[in-house]
C-alpha cells in the first residue's frame, strides 16, 4: 500500500470505529438503564441522535432493546469493512461475509468495552475509591449487571472483591473461543 492509501484506510477506520463505539455504548447503556442525565451519557445521546431518531421511526424497539442502535452499529461496521476493502483494492465482498464479519467485530468491541471498563474500575478503586466522577457512575452502571451474578457465587473475601477478576477471566476465555 502506498502512503495515501494507508492514510485513507487509517482515517476511515478511526472515524467509523469511533462512531461505532459511541453507538454501541449507547446500546449498552440503554440495556443496563444507565443514568442518561450523566454528562457522558448526554454526549453519547447527542452524538447518536441525528441518525438514530429517524431510524427509530422505521425500526421500533423490541422487549426494551434498542434494535435501531444495534442495526445502526451493524450497518456502520459493514460499511467500514467495505470501504476499507475498496481502499486497499480488494473489491466488493458478499453481503453475508460483511454481515458475519461485522457481527464478530461488534462482539469483540463489546468484550473490549467491558474488559477496559473493569480495568478502569479496578484502577479507580485503588486510586480514589469514593470518587463521584460522572465517568465512574457510567462505568459502574455498565459493569454492575455483569458483576452482580458473579458476586453471588464468589463473595468478597477479607474485603477483597474477586468478581472483577473472574469477569475479566471470562472475557479472555470468550475472546479465545471466538478467535479474537
Amino acid at each position: 500500500m502506498d502512503k495515501l492509501t494507508q492514510i485513507a484506510a487509517l482515517l476511515v477506520e478511526f472515524f467509523f470505529y469511533f462512531y461505532i463505539l459511541i453507538v454501541m455504548l449507547r446500546f449498552l447503556l440503554q440495556l443496563v438503564r444507565a443514568d442518561f442525565y450523566n454528562p457522558l451519557s448526554q454526549f453519547i445521546v447527542k452524538a447518536t441522535n441525528p441518525i438514530l431518531i429517524p431510524l427509530r421511526k422505521v425500526i421500533p424497539g423490541l422487549f426494551g432493546i434498542d434494535v435501531a442502535s444495534l442495526i445502526l452499529a451493524i450497518a456502520l461496521q459493514m460499511i467500514a469493512y467495505q470501504l476499507l476493502a475498496t481502499i486497499v483494492g480488494q473489491g466488493l465482498f458478499p453481503i453475508t461475509t460483511l454481515l458475519i464479519g461485522s457481527l464478530f467485530k461488534l462482539i469483540e468491541l463489546v468484550l473490549n468495552i467491558y474488559f477496559f471498563s473493569f480495568i478502569i474500575m479496578v484502577v479507580i478503586s485503588w486510586i480514589a475509591p469514593h470518587t463521584h466522577n460522572p465517568v465512574v457512575g457510567i462505568i459502574s452502571s455498565l459493569t454492575e449487571p455483569v458483576l452482580r451474578p458473579i458476586r453471588r457465587v464468589v463473595p468478597a473475601m477479607g474485603g477483597l472483591d474477586f468478581s472483577v477478576m473472574f469477569a475479566m477471566l471470562g472475557i479472555v476465555i470468550l475472546k479465545i473461543l471466538f478467535g479474537f
